[in-house]
């Protein structure tokens, strides 16, 4: 069974046992998380939310909270003499699936 769960503005596809990546979320590693944004669920049945599913959800346990790689974003204007650097680490939370409910 898989859902299409929604979190930090974007879609995720998801099934028990998976691990992503999200938006960073409230918590600690080793606590649980419920999803009740839940846009679709299938199986051997699919059911399509209007926007979401009544009456399921998905459990997550957060296994990491940490920085993902650096990015350089870098400004520069032609035969200005204008040059900017800077670098960012967006946080991120990661999640390992437990069980999916229709």
């Amino acid at each position: 069974m898989y859902a299409v769960i929604q979190t930090g503005g974007k879609q995720y596809r998801v099934a028990e046992g998976d691990k992503i990546r999200v938006e960073k979320l409230p918590g600690d590693v080793g606590s649980k998380v419920e999803f009740k944004d839940v846009l679709m669920v299938g199986g051997d049945k699919v059911a399509v939310g209007r926007p979401h599913v009544g009456g399921a959800k998905v459990v997550a346990e957060i296994t990491a909270q940490d920085l993902a790689k650096k990015i350089i974003v870098f400004k520069m204007k032609r035969r200005k003499g204008y040059r900017r650097r800077r670098g960012h680490r967006q946080p991120y939370t990661e999640l390992r699936i437990a069980s999916v409910k229709g």
